[in-house]
């Protein structure tokens, strides 16, 4: 493998709790082992990770994937994201290609950041689609998705990324030795100053997931992922976390999924949860349907979906403060948290309460 930096594993160990609590439509009493955020002391900075260069002391890095094609848009959400946070805390960044990087695409990127820079060749087997997917009918499926005119309808790289960022990215030696990240992706823009370190309120509050837009997927790109998930939850009741946020994934007790979760090109979290046995037989369940061949699944979903299933609600956040676009979508503060960090959006040109955001389903948890 080719990477710059290789650290060892380190894995958290996972609290069991034992809750009562109900599996979704079914009458069955069990056990929670879902996951539980741990003590100060497994926040501290792995001594096997870069340092930050500035005043940042998490054990927490910025994980961007990207092709060497993407070099210019690299550059501009490097420079939205240092100037806005990172020129203070000076987080390492680690950077990540199914290709080997080029030359240029280091030189360039290593001016943009006084902090550590990683750059890593992902194994083939966590990239590419697998061989034991039946092509006939991936293809299939593809050509369906197409004439419905689906984005990304026959697009297997997009697949093969949505797969990577689902089960795979936490895995690779470069991100080892860390236990929090905050992923990158080329031309997004920041508005507003970051002037707390994320990482350090995911810790004081106890919080595993962060996230800054949530609406609805396009169901005719998931089909049959709901049933599937229903599937794992029958068979594996113990990983479904008691005061879980199913309400934000289904009006109905978990009957249907009304189709809510968070856009995960944006993300701060813990990749101890993605870690953990919960999240790890949840994505091996999903993976062995190879519904992200055969239809389009996505890591937004996915990540939701367990995200709000095997973790009390509690350990959910949204970042209003910090204000974030990818196209076409924005999330821009509003009152005190857009004076707070001087952001330079409409705070009226925000997804937040528009018709197609689940911003106000998860406010109401809640309440």
């Amino acid at each position: 493998m080719n990477v710059s930096v290789v650290g060892r594993k380190k894995y958290l160990t996972i609290l069991l709790s034992l809750v009562g609590a109900f599996c979704i439509r079914l009458l069955i009493p069990f056990t929670s082992s879902a996951f539980s955020s741990t003590s100060d002391q497994d926040f501290s900075y792995n001594t096997n990770a870069p340092l930050p260069t500035g005043k940042g002391t998490a054990n927490a890095t910025l994980v961007f994937l990207a092709r060497n094609s993407d070099l210019s848009g690299v550059i501009s959400s490097m420079q939205h994201l240092e100037e806005k946070f990172n020129k203070e805390y000076g987080y390492p960044w680690v950077f990540l290609n199914e290709e080997p990087f080029s030359d240029d695409f280091k030189t360039a990127v290593q001016k943009e950041s006084s902090a550590p820079i990683s750059f890593g060749l992902i194994p083939s087997e966590d990239w590419y689609q697998p061989d034991w997917i039946d092509e006939e009918r991936a293809t299939e499926g593809r050509d369906k998705m197409k004439a419905a005119n689906i984005i990304y309808a026959d697009n297997v790289p997009y697949r093969n990324m949505c797969r990577f960022n689902s089960g795979f990215f936490y895995k690779h030696p470069l991100l080892q030795p860390y236990r929090y990240y905050w992923r990158v992706e080329p031309d997004i823009k920041y508005f507003c100053d970051v002037t707390y370190d994320p990482f350090d309120y995911l810790r004081d509050n106890k919080k595993t997931y962060g996230f800054t837009i949530s609406f609805y997927e396009w169901e005719k790109t998931i089909p049959t992922l709901w049933a599937t998930v229903k599937e794992f939850m029958a068979l594996h009741p113990e990983h479904i976390a008691s005061e879980n946020a199913m309400n934000y994934l289904s009006d109905n007790g978990g009957d249907t999924y009304n189709l809510c979760h968070f856009w995960s090109n944006f993300e701060i979290a813990d990749m101890d949860f993605w870690r953990s046995e919960a999240y790890t037989s949840f994505f091996d369940f999903l993976d062995s349907k190879g519904g992200f061949y055969y239809e389009r699944w996505g890591d937004a979903p996915v990540h939701s979906i367990a995200a709000a299933l095997f973790l009390p609600k509690s350990q959910l956040h949204f970042f209003r403060d910090i204000g974030y676009r990818h196209e076409p979508f924005q999330h821009c503060p509003k009152g005190d948290d857009w004076v707070r960090g001087m952001c330079t959006c409409n705070s009226y040109d925000t997804l937040d309460y528009a018709p197609q955001s689940c911003i106000s389903r998860y406010e109401k948890m809640f309440q």
